[in-house]
């Protein structure tokens, strides 16, 4: 049985950049064949702020939104977030979709792609770091930071990344996967 990691685009504004970034990431991910990779848009589970009665871990969802988030999250063995900057943090649809479940991401490995400028989102990182850890998460050091992401997109916004990138995208992937077999015991 293979390992299945979500590559999950976090961004949900208009006319974000973060599906060309993610699909490419998605793509080379399915190319280093240690996971079935899978691409998942928060925008598609269009999760309000967080509206549940009950707190998270006891897993007694009432919205048909929770219901999707919580089965599309529980169905992976490690995650990949794609996630820009926005005022030296993660975009509030990736705290949100965070915090809409518990167990459902307990002792699964998770990396990031950032993107954004100078900085390449790495602050946005550093913060969502934090938080996947309260999940009982591991995030992985290694991780893929994409700066001045605009003169990587062509006209059509379709993303081309390059050997640095691809480099640290490799072994951000052959960490994720180590970590996602150790972690497997746990969650059984």
């Amino acid at each position: 049985m293979s390992l299945k990691l979500q590559v999950i685009i976090c961004s949900t504004r208009p006319g974000r950049v973060g599906p060309s970034v993610a699909k490419w990431f998605a793509d080379f991910a399915a190319k280093h064949e240690e996971f079935d990779t899978t691409l998942v848009d928060l925008a598609d589970f269009d999760l309000p702020v967080y509206d549940e009665p009950q707190h998270p871990r006891l897993q007694d969802y009432q919205h048909e939104h929770t219901k999707r988030w919580s089965a599309s999250v529980a169905a992976a063995d490690a995650y990949v977030f794609v996630t820009p900057e926005y005022n030296y943090c993660p975009p509030p649809s990736l705290i949100n979709a965070l915090n809409y479940v518990y167990n459902e991401w307990n002792y699964k490995p998770c990396g990031f792609v950032s993107y954004g400028g100078v900085s390449g989102g790495l602050r946005s990182v550093q913060v969502a770091k934090q938080l996947a850890t309260t999940l009982k998460m591991m995030p992985m050091v290694e991780g893929v930071g994409i700066p001045m992401v605009a003169s990587l997109l062509d006209d059509n916004k379709v993303f081309t990344s390059n050997s640095h990138i691809d480099s640290s995208a490799t072994t951000m992937l052959t960490e994720l996967k180590k970590w996602a077999v150790a972690l497997k015991p746990m969650r059984g």
